[in-house]
């Protein structure tokens, strides 16, 4: 689990200055009022499950990235085979969206 504690502050008040010291948040703007607890909270919340729903896109990313794709496609085109599309493929399947 990541922390978006900062990220969440920074969303809320992105022209606001803070400084955060263990628990506590030191607030450096006089003109804003610090975001509630509930809306940090809250804005927490949906950046974890923006991230949680982007699982499958990370675990697809690494197996990508671990294929030397540029290469099979080339073999592929010459040979008359399809074994870039097959191993994406399967990549999507092991990791499918949602």
């Amino acid at each position: 689990m990541r922390d978006y504690f900062c990220e969440a502050i920074k969303i809320l008040r992105p022209t606001s200055a803070f400084g955060l010291f263990g628990d506590k948040i030191k607030w450096n703007d006089p003109d804003n009022d610090p975001p509630t607890q509930a809306e940090i909270d809250a804005e927490v919340q949906r950046l974890q499950e923006e991230h949680d729903s982007q699982e499958y896109a990370r675990n697809r990313k690494a197996e990508y990235d671990a294929l030397n794709q540029l290469e099979m496609q080339f073999d592929d085109k010459e040979d008359g085979t399809t074994t870039w599309e097959d191993a994406i493929k399967a990549i999507k399947a092991k990791y499918p969206k949602g």
